[in-house]
């Protein structure tokens, strides 16, 4: 058969799918000057090409079947497998409908396409339920799909064949922006592991599958793959939990020194999962950058939605061990949370600044279908466009702010955060202690000026 994998570009703003949101996606839109420009990097810098189907692709192409690729052109063929999101399903109807229309039998496959399957089932002739490799498997040894397919989750991932990067789009084509970005353009993403052992009640990474780890003999073999086939590549571990299991990213890092594997790579996961010890052995297998949640500065707020409490301590050690040895750090934060209000969401975007991390990304809590959260917040949701639900737009009556006041907050956090004297000098290593204090005598000048904008948008102004 003829089989076209289609992971279609979004039609608006940047879009994200494939792990984001552990498959929902994100998009981003330009809500504000900050957000503008990262909308216009986002689209140019990160796009990055889809381990799902990356995965798929090697499967069929191992059968034997011709695999064509697309993220938006019609092509011909006898089969079209769609990666869906919840933030760009009608783009992937549209594109179904069309490409049904032109006599090519279509599916779905994806989290989205899993937890709502409505949305597709009248542009599909079938929508696959769960991981989708083994159900791919059984369409590959020519078993007809109909209707929703239960798909089921393999115990082990090490049986899967290494995603083919080359019928997916993906070239050798590495440009860094080493000192500015925490990636360059061009990444390979690998998947560790899948779901999450953490139990937070509003993250999707966990809702599809239990969690499993693959053998460091099953990763280092992949990273090998790779490094065979594409110059020094950058690897993006997609695991939410990276360094769940310390001791396998030791022996991962030990593994990659042995092998000589010449590779960069970031990995995202929870601080309290790292160690100075551990981060310079991870530093010398070749981690460029890490990511992590931080969420909330009130640990009470985290006990609430199920997310284990860091003490700030150790954050901050980690964070500044980071920086002495060079790692790029991302601090993940949502604001909107039931028990916050306008101080407590002014303290979380301070706290942000406080840290020191090299970037930081905020979003609006999103009571994402299939989560606890969900099911708790069901009475407060007013919006009913899925696409909507996108990690920048508010779902949901708060208790205590207005839609237009999360808004509000949200374009604030970013303009805090990014237009601040001592962003551009983290981000360009500025040591010079002369240096370092006339920064810090700006910022509290940049704090200012903030803050009067603040006052002239809204009655209420962040606190400093």
């Amino acid at each position: 058969m003829r089989i076209v994998l289609a992971d279609l570009k979004g039609t608006e703003g940047f879009v994200h799918k494939d792990t984001i949101v552990g498959g929902y996606g994100s998009r981003l839109r330009g809500f504000s000057i900050a957000t503008r420009l990262a909308t216009l990097l986002k689209k140019s810098l990160n796009d990055v090409p889809s381990i799902t189907m990356a995965y798929l692709a090697a499967i069929l192409d191992r059968a034997g079947h011709e695999v064509r690729f697309t993220r938006g052109e019609m092509l011909d063929g006898d089969v079209a497998l769609v990666l869906s999101s919840l933030v760009d399903y009608r783009n992937e109807t549209r594109w179904a409908d069309e490409a049904r229309a032109r006599g090519l039998r279509v599916g779905f496959v994806g989290l989205t396409a899993s937890k709502l399957p409505h949305l597709f089932a009248d542009h599909s002739d079938f929508i696959i339920y769960g991981e989708p490799e083994e159900a791919i498997m059984r369409l590959a040894r020519g078993e007809p799909l109909e209707g929703v397919c239960q798909s089921q989750e393999l115990p082990d991932l090490g049986v899967l064949p290494f995603p083919r990067w080359d019928l997916v789009g993906a070239t050798d084509d590495r440009r860094a922006f080493h000192g500015v970005f925490t990636r360059p353009i061009g990444g390979f993403p690998l998947m560790a592991s899948r779901s999450c052992p953490e139990f937070c009640t509003y993250c999707p990474h966990r809702i599809l599958t239990k969690y499993r780890g693959r053998s460091v003999p099953s990763i280092v073999n992949e990273l090998a793959y790779v490094c065979d086939r594409y110059d020094r590549p950058f690897i993006i571990f997609r695991d939410p939990l990276f360094t769940q299991d310390r001791e396998r990213v030791l022996g991962l890092c030990d593994e990659i020194s042995a092998r000589g594997l010449e590779l960069e790579f970031e990995c995202e996961t929870r601080l309290d999962r790292l160690d100075p010890e551990l981060l310079e052995k991870m530093r010398a297998a070749g981690l460029r950058a890490i990511e992590f949640g931080v969420e909330s500065v009130s640990a009470e707020t985290l006990k609430r939605v199920g997310r284990r409490p860091i003490p700030e301590a150790h954050q901050r050690r980690i964070i500044e061990a980071c920086g002495r040895l060079g790692i790029r750090t991302v601090g993940f934060y949502v604001l909107g949370f039931n028990t916050d209000t306008w101080e407590s969401v002014a303290a979380t975007i301070e706290y942000s600044i406080s840290l020191g991390s090299t970037l930081a990304q905020f979003k609006l809590l999103t009571p994402y279908p299939g989560t606890p959260l969900y099911k708790q917040m069901e009475g407060q949701i007013f919006e009913r466009d899925w696409e909507k639900f996108d990690g920048f737009t508010v779902t949901f009556r708060h208790p205590m702010l207005s839609a237009a006041e999360l808004q509000f907050l949200l374009a604030a956090a970013y303009a805090r955060f990014y237009f601040r004297p001592s962003f551009f000098a983290n981000l360009w290593h500025v040591e010079k202690r002369w240096l370092r204090g006339l920064v810090s005598h700006l910022d509290l000048k940049v704090a200012e000026i903030h803050s009067r904008q603040e006052i002239a948008k809204m009655s209420r102004a962040v606190e400093c």
